[in-house]
């Protein structure tokens, strides 16, 4: 009996990494023939390599994965990776192809694999109507038509390897002037990003800037008090820290 096959495709090594060792665990059966870093490269590999499952990153530098996929056609099935929720319920909703959330987490990859195992029994459908409109999302999204779309991860260092933080998990974020720190409740790591970044990439729902230097998760927000200056201080549930609210974002917590 032969194997499944598959290729990769995204501009992150690292996405490529955690998605081929998610799917050694849920599918150690699937063969990843090969990994591609752009549209371009994934339509070659699959030319080349015929595999029966294409993961194509939504969004990517030269072909998008939704441009890949017209290009490959029925050649393969398709299975979107995305970190923006609304293209993977539009997909999902069509019932033609599956999707994957970044970062893919292990039980939700489960699930998409028992569905690519009874799909693979049929021919790949036909994509061409639900291509269409992905496609046109895409253009709005660019366009800044469909709605911001709010950084779903941190890609940091923690030691000597890389490593995908969701911004849920985030506590909250203090940079000085070489290292931007993150804080989830059980670890911190190191990033390069400037504050000034982040707080456009951020839901401003959930995070909320009180200093130049400073990123709160207000989720994680126990309360705020006042020390012996006068001064404001963010205080979290489960943990000592407690981090100064400057003049210019007082009016945050005017409720609190």
């Amino acid at each position: 009996m032969t194997l499944p096959q598959a290729i990769i495709a995204d501009d992150e090594r690292l996405m490529r990494e955690q998605l081929r060792a998610r799917l050694a665990e849920v599918w150690p059966e699937l063969e990843i023939v090969g990994e591609a870093k752009n549209g371009q490269e994934a339509v070659e590999l699959v030319r080349q390599l015929q595999p029966q499952l294409a993961f194509l990153d939504i969004r990517m530098p030269g072909l998008t994965g939704v441009e890949a996929a017209r290009a490959i056609g029925n050649a393969c099935h398709v299975v979107f990776v995305t970190a923006y929720g609304e293209f993977a319920i539009e997909a999902f909703e069509q019932g033609a192809v599956d999707y994957v959330l970044k970062p893919a987490e292990t039980e939700r990859l489960r699930v998409t694999a028992d569905r690519l195992r009874q799909r693979l029994q049929a021919p790949p459908p036909d994509l061409g109507a639900l291509l269409d409109r992905l496609s046109r999302r895409l253009e709005a999204v660019a366009s800044g038509q469909g709605g911001r779309q709010h950084l779903q991860w941190i890609q940091a260092t923690i030691g000597q390897q890389l490593r995908m933080i969701p911004v849920g998990e985030i506590l909250f974020i203090v940079s000085d002037e070489k290292y931007t720190r993150v804080q989830t409740g059980t670890y911190e790591a190191l990033i390069r990003v400037p504050i000034r970044e982040l707080v456009d990439q951020l839901d401003p729902e959930h995070f909320w800037q009180i200093h130049r230097s400073t990123i709160v998760n207000v989720r994680a927000i126990a309360g705020v008090v006042r020390d012996m200056r006068g001064r404001q201080l963010v205080t979290f549930k489960d943990r000592p820290d407690k981090l100064e609210v400057s003049r210019s974002f007082t009016h945050l917590f005017k409720q609190m």
